[in-house]
């Protein structure tokens, strides 16, 4: 994946976003809904298995290779693809085809997990890279600087407003526009998520450190409870 430039002494990295929380649909057997596409609990499941097959599931996996992704990570794939194939995302992003991002976390480019990863992944890098850019405000910038410290990339010699201000580029204002548009077009497709995977924050621009990457700007779901997804008992 892209992996973005060093700001001073605090090094991030852009990932996937995904999408907001609305709607007003109720059945347990369902994962998330997109507009009138659903996708239930038994396909969840049947792609968490598939993958856990193919990575070697409870510690039968390769030296090295990745965990399965999770339940939350499966769902968020297929909505954000979903979502995605509804917005108009400039073309001058990376393009990551489901073979390069199956090559790099060991898993079956066939698998619907995979294909609807890359098209995600393909989507946020367009709508990072299209020209937009939103700023910050003053709240998001002190959150974004407690971030990071919490995650420890901050170093303790460097105080909140020279964070802020390392912080404060090209690379995050173009992450808040990629999140906003992705926002804005969940919101229009009536997006809704089973309460099991909430409360959710898909990453936009996340904090890489040691024990792994910390979510710097991400996207909330599920931050209601009228009009969810009712949860499977």
């Amino acid at each position: 994946m892209q992996r973005v430039r060093r700001l001073a002494s605090i090094t991030v990295i852009a990932l996937v976003g995904v999408a907001a929380l609305s709607a007003c649909r109720a059945q347990p057997g369902v994962a998330a809904y997109v507009g009138d596409q659903q996708y239930t609990e038994e396909q969840v499941t049947s792609l968490v298995d598939e993958l856990n097959e193919q990575l070697g599931a409870d510690g039968a996996a390769p030296e090295g290779a990745p965990p399965a992704p999770t339940r939350q990570q499966v769902v968020s794939a297929l909505v954000l693809a979903d979502v995605c194939a509804q917005l108009d995302v400039p073309a001058g992003g990376q393009q990551i085809s489901p073979e390069q991002y199956a090559q790099q976390f060991g898993l079956p480019a066939d698998s619907e997990y995979v294909q609807a990863s890359a098209q995600a992944w393909t989507c946020v890098s367009g709508l990072q890279g299209g020209g937009e850019q939103v700023a910050p405000t003053q709240e998001e910038l002190q959150e974004l600087v407690d971030r990071g410290r919490a995650a420890g990339v901050i170093p303790e010699d460097v105080t909140d407003e020279q964070a802020a201000s390392q912080l404060d580029g090209d690379q995050l204002r173009s992450s808040l526009a990629a999140r906003d548009a992705i926002a804005e077009a969940a919101a229009e497709q009536d997006v809704s998520v089973n309460p099991r995977y909430r409360p959710l924050e898909f990453p936009v621009l996340s904090f890489q450190t040691a024990q792994g990457n910390v979510v710097a700007v991400g996207i909330p779901l599920g931050d209601g409870d009228s009009g969810t997804v009712s949860e499977r008992q």
